[in-house]
């Protein structure tokens, strides 16, 4: 018998503000096209689609203050989108009960390699190639809901190098946190440690290496990158 032993590999955490102790993180959804002006900014048609949703990996979800520019792409584009991150789940969740599940709140961004996105839709693939590449979710602290209201509303913003990129409102939704939770529940059984990129609003763009990204939701703690 082989006494060849592979150690699990580490669980994958985010940090939550004004706690030592971090948020255990299972799985990684994120909504697409979510901002009506960013789906007609992407060519989609926002008023004849259902909601559809991709997976990153949970160690793509990096806390750390920096963005090494990926291999394989030149064309590597931000999206700023508020992090949803749940402390229970289930299956075919009532809409109504769907907010009772949520842990806290935060500020990510759904880095982008657009160039290999692209050549996957052309070709009918997953976009994985395009999403799910390491460091691809720069995170910043989660805020509990303990600490703050469910967010409604409020200004969520993207600056690079102190000019603004995006900028519009959480109330411009067209999927709100309940409803896609309820949704995902529908297809996946969701858990505690399950966390959600909620969709990003319109002026995504090219970042190089040297830019650094400030990206803002209204009653958060600011998410700071630099791109290396």
């Amino acid at each position: 018998m082989s006494d060849f032993v592979i150690a699990p590999p580490p669980v994958p955490t985010i940090p939550v503000l004004g706690e030592t102790a971090r948020f255990p993180v299972r799985r990684v959804y994120c909504i697409g096209r979510n901002y009506a002006a960013h789906a007609v900014e992407m060519g989609h048609d926002p008023d004849k689609e259902p909601p559809f949703f991709f997976q990153k990996n949970p160690d793509n979800l990096d806390a750390s203050d920096t963005f090494p520019y990926p291999v394989c792409s030149c064309d590597v584009h931000h999206e700023v989108e508020m992090v949803v991150a749940l402390k229970s789940g289930g299956t075919d969740m009532p809409v109504d009960d769907a907010l009772t599940h949520v842990y806290g709140y935060g500020v990510g961004l759904d880095m982008t390699r657009r160039d290999l996105q692209g050549i996957a839709k052309k070709m009918g693939r997953p976009w994985e190639i395009g999403k799910a590449f390491e460091h691809a979710a720069p995170v910043g602290p989660l805020v509990p809901v303990t600490q703050c209201a469910h967010p409604h509303k409020g200004a969520i913003t993207l600056r690079v190098n102190g000019a603004i990129r995006q900028e519009g409102d959480l109330n411009q939704m067209i999927w709100k946190v309940p409803e896609m939770i309820a949704y995902l529940s529908r297809y996946f059984e969701l858990a505690a440690g399950d966390v959600i990129m909620s969709g990003t609003p319109s002026g995504v763009g090219p970042v190089e290496r040297g830019d650094r990204l400030e990206a803002r939701i209204e009653g958060f703690t600011p998410l700071n990158v630099v791109v290396v």
